[in-house]
């Protein structure tokens, strides 16, 4: 029905985060490469959530849960379908968009032990 809606939701803040916290990192004045710098980190997370969730709503779109005309959601319709609606986007959506969110701290886990494998054997070599 409308489960893409959280993730389309978080998408949208951490575009609008990172975009702010790359200005602030470029204003700064330190030096470092996009990858290491947690705006670029951010990015991952909200190409992860816009990618899934334009994936989600193709979906719906091929299903004929959304419509080009308002309401545009099959589901909202109706009270009796509206609240089926509120109840799937509570409960689908926000557990879709804490997995994609656990996904990337699993991310941000593993490029950090990489960062400080890297950084390690770089010293060892100087």
């Amino acid at each position: 029905m409308a489960c893409f809606v959280v993730p389309v939701a978080e998408a949208v803040v951490t575009s609008v985060a990172s975009h702010i916290l790359e200005s602030k990192e470029n204003n700064s004045g330190k030096i470092t490469p996009d990858n290491l710098r947690f705006s670029g980190k951010l990015k991952w997370l909200s190409k992860l959530l816009w990618g899934g969730s334009l994936l989600l709503a193709f979906e719906h779109v091929w299903h004929g849960e959304i419509k080009p005309f308002f309401p545009f959601l099959t589901s909202a319709e109706s009270p009796e379908s509206f609240s089926a609606m509120l109840s799937e986007i509570s409960t689908v959506g926000v557990g879709m968009a804490l997995t994609v969110t656990t996904a990337w701290i699993g991310m941000l886990i593993i490029s950090g032990i990489a960062e400080k494998h890297k950084k390690k054997s770089m010293e060892e070599i100087t």
